[in-house]
């Protein structure tokens, strides 16, 4: 017996967060009945339906997506601008986006169709490191920096510490390019603690995702990640070690 909301993640419907919305909202049936509990479990031999298709545990498949500026972190649109699905067209999986990039922010981007996986990515407690570089308008003091480190109050609360490093400063421009490491993921979280220190970002890039870089990527292209890739972030998640 399993959760509905694992056994949705792993038929690779969406992520396990997103599961659970869909069986509050009603949108999930159980041998033809609406269950909107989220403490369900089903067997192997229960008919599950999401919004009226009944579904069917996919081959889990992994993906590394350098995302360009300009295309959407999500499964769809409803402006109709690109998304990430639109640099995958031969995938048949349902793959999705674990977490998400902005808009105008490029880099790493770990494509999926296991939910479960997905919410050992993102979810807080497992405290999985993102890298970004961000060029600033501005040359943030040392004491604005060690704020960025020790946390600082957004409107959504305090950051988690993170590190931070002055990679290089152009006076001329009066811009500086900064790296910064978090393993939060709140919505427009580097840009808005930026922001709070008077240093708005004019260029952002997640350079890493764990132990996963661009290298070897151009803006746009992807690559599956190996087994071995797999297991390790999996292993990085519930121990906090790499395996």
């Amino acid at each position: 017996m399993e959760r509905l909301q694992k056994v949705i993640a792993q038929a690779g419907i969406a992520s396990r967060r997103k599961s659970e919305t869909l069986i509050v909202d009603g949108k999930v049936k159980v041998n033809g009945v609406v269950v909107t509990e989220l403490g369900t479990k089903v067997s192997s031999s229960d008919k599950v339906e999401v919004e009226g298709v009944q579904i069917s545990k996919e081959e889990s498949v992994y993906f590394l997506l350098y995302k360009p500026r300009g295309i959407i972190s999500t499964a769809h649109d409803e402006k109709g601008r690109k998304t990430v699905l639109d640099l995958f067209p031969h995938i048949e999986e349902r793959i999705f986006p674990v977490g998400r990039l902005d808009y105008d922010t490029s880099g790493v981007i770990i494509m999926t169709n296991d939910g479960d996986f997905s919410y050992l990515m993102t979810h807080p407690k497992f405290e999985i490191q993102k890298k970004y570089i961000a060029k600033v308008k501005g040359i943030p003091q040392r004491e604005d920096l060690k704020k960025l480190e020790q946390g600082i109050l957004l409107e959504d609360g305090m950051t988690a510490p993170a590190h931070v490093k002055m990679r290089t400063v152009d006076k001329k421009s009066n811009t500086a390019l900064i790296e910064i490491t978090i393993h939060e993921g709140r919505n427009h979280q580097v840009r808005r603690m930026f922001d709070a220190i008077g240093c708005p970002v004019e260029k952002l890039k997640r350079e890493s995702f764990a132990i996963l870089t661009t290298i070897g990527l151009n803006a746009g292209e992807s690559r599956e990640l190996t087994r071995h890739e797999v297991k390790q972030l999996r292993v990085l998640a519930e121990t906090g070690k790499i395996g």
